[in-house]
């Protein structure tokens, strides 16, 4: 195999693809590899860990077709640390040249048999809007788990909702909702799946942060492939393609802990509310010290209490209805809560102190975050 490419267009194909390289595990020799392969001017990179696998296709100039299976991360530091220009990329049985300019690397390279084959895709599919899956996973991704001794709740439920999907996750604290309205509905058949959280911030990291410019200008995809297979689902954004396996079991029946009204609803200016939170969080030390909210017409009071440290208050103006109310949460918690929030208010909605708050935007309730109060005595 021989080929030759711009540097920093073969940088990011190796270090899109080695995010879903592992040096962990039973056969993780590898799997710490990405296999390359060459067909005429088109080149493909893979990595995988069994669970998650990164594809990414793009153009090179085709000197000899063939494969090889290059270390991961060694690779794309050699690359990045070439001067700008051509690479040129030249493997044999058992090694890979990687030159440009004055510079010359040679690496070992794995057995190209041991690595694994790529999933099959399913053929049937549906797209789904950059932008406003881009927002989505980024609203509810973060109240996934990360405790692997709980396998569901490491994962993110994608379930056919209405005309679209709705994505939601919980950590057994916190539940982060979103609902694309505008998404085409699951491949026929489908009625939800459950898509580990690590594959959908991988796939964040691919979508565009912002709406396109009216005139057409701006980088990143406007639409996302999206397949369902039997045990995986696959996202292509571009010339990248994301498959996962996805998880075997039932998500928590999260619609139980909704409720139909709140008593309780404080509304707040978003940046206020925040810049207030991160200060009095300032007295934190440990993940168990909440900050309680004072709820009363015309504003709320925030206040940290930490027998080690000290004490901290804040008032922030506010538009309370609802009775004299006073709320505990994870600062932590609640800060990504409300960072969520599209615009520039928010609303608290709580019915006491022992039972789900929920934040969300005033003036439309396609996000909602619901999240468990502190017992504080």
């Amino acid at each position: 195999m021989k080929f030759r490419s711009e540097r920093d267009v073969l940088v990011d194909a190796l270090a899109t693809a080695s995010r879903a390289a592992t040096s962990r595990g039973p056969g993780a020799a590898v799997l710490g590899g990405v296999r390359v392969d060459l067909k005429g001017n088109r080149l493909s990179v893979v990595g995988t860990d069994l669970d998650l696998t990164v594809k990414v296709e793009m153009e090179a100039i085709g000197l000899d077709d063939g494969a090889c299976v290059a270390p991961a991360r060694l690779s794309t530091d050699i690359v990045r640390s070439l001067e700008p220009g051509a690479v040129t990329v030249e493997a044999n049985d058992n090694e890979v040249e990687i030159s440009a300019g004055r510079s010359r690397f040679v690496v070992r390279t794995y057995p190209i048999e041991d690595f694994p084959a790529s999933p099959a895709r399913a053929e049937d599919g549906v797209e789904l809007p950059a932008q406003g899956l881009s927002e989505a996973l980024r609203q509810v991704v973060r109240a996934a788990s990360g405790d692997d001794a709980r396998p569901l709740l490491t994962g993110v439920l994608i379930a056919a909702e209405g005309d679209g999907i709705r994505l939601v996750a919980t950590d057994s604290y916190r539940l982060a909702m979103r609902d694309l309205t505008a998404a085409s509905p699951l491949p026929a058949g489908t009625d939800q799946i459950l898509v580990p959280a690590r594959a959908l911030g991988e796939l964040q990291r691919l979508l565009p942060s912002k709406e396109p410019a009216k005139d057409g200008t701006g980088s990143g995809a406007t639409t996302v492939g999206f397949t369902v297979g039997d045990l995986d689902a696959t996202f292509t954004v571009g010339g990248v393609c994301v498959s996962t396996r996805l998880l075997d079991g039932k998500f928590p029946d999260y619609r139980q802990l909704i409720p139909p009204g709140y008593p309780n609803q404080l509304r707040v200016g978003k940046e206020a509310l925040l810049d207030a939170l991160r200060r009095v969080r300032l007295l934190v030390r440990d993940n168990t010290t909440p900050v309680r909210l004072s709820m009363r017409p015309g504003g709320v009071e925030l206040t940290v209490v930490s027998q080690e440290v000290g004490h901290a208050s804040e008032d922030v103006d506010a538009d309370y209805e609802g009775e004299e109310h006073s709320v505990a949460f994870n600062p932590s918690y609640l800060i990504d809560g409300v960072e969520a929030v599209l615009g520039d208010e928010i609303v608290l909605e709580a019915l006491d102190s022992g039972k789900p708050a929920t934040v969300r935007a005033p003036d439309h309730d396609d996000y909602r975050y619901l999240l468990m109060p502190v017992r504080v005595s």
